[in-house]
């Protein structure tokens, strides 16, 4: 495993979408490691994308990290109650990012269940909420290069890994285009394919 270069994330986001698959995400948060293998993210394609919180030009406080530096977080709070964390892709100042929805569990897989108060190990990191919640992933994130701990993206050792494209979920624009991607055959998906 190798970390990933800023360059990584400098190029379009279905790009980067489709090679995070079969990457490892890893946190030491409060003295606690643990890590899953990413198997599940959305693309978000910016100002011209209707699912996108930039969509339409739309700079605020909250969607400011969006138009950061390649290979940064857009930790953003929804529903009132959830973190969702996204690896922020393309040039500055162009707001596209990749949202990280589902992981399968590798290390530390009984501090995530502590974290989630749950024993059962396929819902650990079953969706963008809960992973973050599993890999106590916060606001306190927001704008964190991934290259440094506490939060970083790790290379799979090989990319012999088996990548489906499909509609988006849990949005109601542009949910159509196929920009969610997925590792073929999963288990550990926030949705089968």
């Amino acid at each position: 495993m190798h970390q990933l270069p800023p360059d990584f994330y400098d190029r379009g986001a279905a790009e980067v979408a489709r090679d995070l698959i079969g990457c490892t995400i890893e946190s030491r948060i409060r003295g606690v490691h643990t890590s899953g293998r990413i198997v599940e993210v959305e693309a978000y394609l910016g100002e011209d994308d209707p699912a996108a919180h930039s969509y339409g030009g739309r700079r605020t406080d909250r969607t400011e990290p969006m138009y950061g530096e390649p290979g940064t977080t857009y930790v953003y709070f929804t529903y009132g109650m959830h973190w969702c964390m996204n690896a922020v892709v393309g040039r500055a100042g162009l707001p596209s990012a990749v949202l990280i929805r589902a992981a399968e569990p590798v290390l530390g897989i009984d501090a995530m269940m502590r974290r989630r108060k749950t024993r059962n190990i396929k819902a650990l990191c079953s969706g963008p909420a809960k992973l973050c919640r599993a890999l106590g992933i916060s606001g306190g994130l927001n704008y964190h290069r991934l290259q440094e701990p506490p939060l970083e993206i790790q290379g799979p050792a090989d990319r012999l890994v088996s990548v489906s494209a499909g509609p988006r979920i849990g949005i109601s624009r542009a949910k159509e285009w196929p920009l969610r991607f997925t590792e073929r055959s999963s288990l550990w998906l926030s949705r089968p394919s």
